[in-house]
């Protein structure tokens, strides 16, 4: 079973880094994505549900991929919101 406050904390340093090292476009993504990570890791303990880490992942994109869809964010925004993304998801997945 997937241990989701490890996972929470796992998210929550990967994106603390940006705040040291990240341009500005690395700090923005990583707080907007931030809050979607929060969301389906959130979501998955206070439903105090049995997810596993593949189904967290496919949540947290579908979850970008909406709000891409819905306008919420400047076509410059997506290619860096996408590609923290995509490093996130390797982080999180070692």
């Amino acid at each position: 079973m997937l241990n989701l406050e490890q996972l929470s904390d796992t998210a929550q340093e990967y994106f603390d880094g940006f705040v040291v090292s990240g341009t500005d476009d690395e700090l923005f993504a990583s707080g907007y994505l931030r809050g979607h990570v929060d969301l389906v890791i959130g979501t998955a303990m206070l439903e105090n549900t049995s997810i596993e880490l593949e189904q967290v992942v496919t949540e947290i994109t579908a979850s970008v991929n909406k709000a891409i869809k819905n306008g919420e964010l400047e076509q410059e925004d997506i290619k860096a919101v996408n590609t923290v993304l995509n490093s996130l998801l390797i982080h999180i997945s070692k």
